[in-house]
């Protein structure tokens, strides 16, 4: 009569569980959470427990300063702002791109990924060059008296720079997917073309939209190379929370560098839920 589990010791059926699951974990599963645990969760983690040794008081303290909630309000007014307009001209110039053909369209879709390939600190340098009171562009509103680089507007320009390619990136696989069959239909029904717009196709438009913007803004919360460029990088004026964690590293405050860094982290970790969130009810949306 051969035993079964229930007839062995606790540890033995203990032993003989664990072997079961390791058995069934392969080498790629052990390298896809090593490699994670080592690159993203580790750092993270260290973050979080370094603040956490400072009691709240003193955490609260720092996050609080007047120094840290103006380059809060300068980091998120501005990536809100950058995100909202490229939500509007990436929409449009993903439209246009995969709607239309035009000479050239194959140069301006390839230079969508720019703001990808470029070093951040390259960006802000020719951002400051062109934008700078004598820059090409920026020689045109020095005589109203709008300042575009080292300002709060300057900030909003590198955001806009790096943020666009999401929405644009987000956009196109959907726009590519849309039956047009289904706006000729609408359109053989008596449907204007404001009506086949905002019946037909907006609507399915709406969660890679959101997702392209959720995208660029947590993008652009984070820029530090372009943005440390072009702005002054002046308390109260444009100075953003990732310049502030690098100047408060020169000047070897180190909690107060830890502390704007787990309050960056945070904010990133809700964007992040956010965007999966957004994700999930489009792909919802497209099964529908």
């Amino acid at each position: 009569m051969v035993a079964s589990l229930d007839d062995f010791p606790p540890i033995i059926k203990k032993r003989e569980i664990v072997a079961n699951f390791f058995s069934n974990i392969s080498i790629p599963w052990f390298v896809t959470i090593g490699y994670l645990t080592i690159i993203l969760l580790i750092p993270m983690t260290a973050l979080i427990l370094k603040s956490s040794t400072l009691g709240f008081g003193k955490f609260w303290e720092v996050a609080t300063s007047d120094v840290a909630i103006s380059a809060y309000q300068v980091t998120f007014i501005t990536a809100l702002a950058a995100g909202a307009i490229n939500g509007v001209m990436g929409t449009l110039l993903a439209w246009v791109l995969v709607r239309y053909e035009f000479p050239g369209r194959k140069i301006f879709d390839a230079i969508i990924d720019v703001p990808f390939a470029l070093p951040t600190a390259v960006a802000g340098l020719v951002l400051a060059t062109v934008y700078s009171p004598s820059g090409w562009i920026g020689r045109f509103f020095t005589p109203f008296g709008i300042k575009i680089a080292f300002s709060q507007l300057g900030v909003f320009v590198a955001m806009l720079f790096i943020s666009l390619p999401f929405i644009v990136r987000t956009l196109q696989p959907v726009l590519q997917e849309l039956e047009q069959e289904i706006e000729e239909a609408a359109w053989a029904l008596g449907a204007t073309d404001w009506q086949t717009f905002r019946l037909v196709i907006f609507p399915p438009l709406i969660p890679p939209i959101l997702t392209g913007v959720a995208l660029g803004f947590s993008r652009a919360v984070g820029e530090y190379g372009s943005i440390v460029v072009i702005a002054s990088n002046i308390p109260f004026q444009d100075l953003i929370a990732p310049v502030l964690v690098f100047q408060r590293l020169e000047e070897y405050d180190y909690v107060g560098a830890t502390v704007i860094g787990a309050v960056l982290l945070l904010i990133s970790l809700i964007l992040l839920f956010v965007i999966n969130f957004l994700q999930q009810w489009g792909r919802r949306y497209a099964k529908d």
